[in-house]
């Protein structure tokens, strides 16, 4: 997985690229970690390069968005695609996390 982030004061966009699965869900709660502790709440995932999702990944989503409920953050996902969009229906999580078509707007849903 590819993962890069850029920030926007108290937001990150954070952009996966590849399948957040298994080993790689380490690496995502890191990258989020560094940037709640650089005072970050609000996280953009940028998913539309997400190729797969398994069920670790799922629950890293989760798992941020505990942080950033603790931190009074938000969630945005955006770009995600036709697979992804089944998988969170397919696991109810759709209604837990707010899908936005592209980057900017999941940015302006924050503001």
């Amino acid at each position: 997985m590819k993962l890069s982030h850029e920030d926007q004061h108290e937001l990150t966009v954070l952009t996966l690229q590849g399948d957040l699965a298994n080993d790689e869900t380490d690496r995502f709660r890191r990258a989020a970690l560094e940037r709640i502790d650089a005072r970050i709440r609000d996280f953009v995932l940028d998913l539309e390069g997400l190729e797969g999702i398994d069920s670790q990944g799922l629950e890293s989503l989760l798992w941020l968005q505990e942080q950033c409920d603790e931190r009074l953050g938000q969630v945005r996902l955006a770009g995600c695609q036709e697979h992804m969009s089944a998988v969170l229906k397919m696991t109810r999580l759709d209604n837990r996390f707010e899908c936005c078509e592209d980057v900017e707007s999941a940015i302006k849903s924050l503001g």
